[in-house]
């Protein structure tokens, strides 16, 4: 008799573990999804992270030819200077 109650004891644990194993399946589907979206949104952030960083180089290229381009301009500016102070130098005073 001690085998027949334990066995009836038995089959409601089987239903019991039914639901768990639902619920456990149900888990690790959730867990797939938010692990794709992660994915998803890793993939969308290195992207950005690439068009930055290429727009970033493309600024420094642009600053560096600024820059080039303002020390051309001084000079000629000096030059013209020196020149226009050469030209009122060599005109006599009345």
């Amino acid at each position: 008799m001690c085998y027949g109650n334990q066995r009836r004891s038995l089959s409601p644990n089987r239903h019991l573990n039914r639901p768990a194993l639902n619920n456990n399946a149900l888990v690790v589907d959730t867990l797939r999804v938010r692990l794709a979206e992660t994915e998803a949104r890793l993939e969308r952030a290195r992207a950005r992270e690439a068009e930055l960083t290429r727009r970033l180089e493309e600024m420094k290229r642009f600053v560096s030819v600024m820059e080039i381009l303002e020390s051309y301009l001084k000079q000629r500016f000096r030059e013209q200077q020196e020149c226009v102070a050469r030209l009122f130098s060599s005109v006599p005073a009345k």
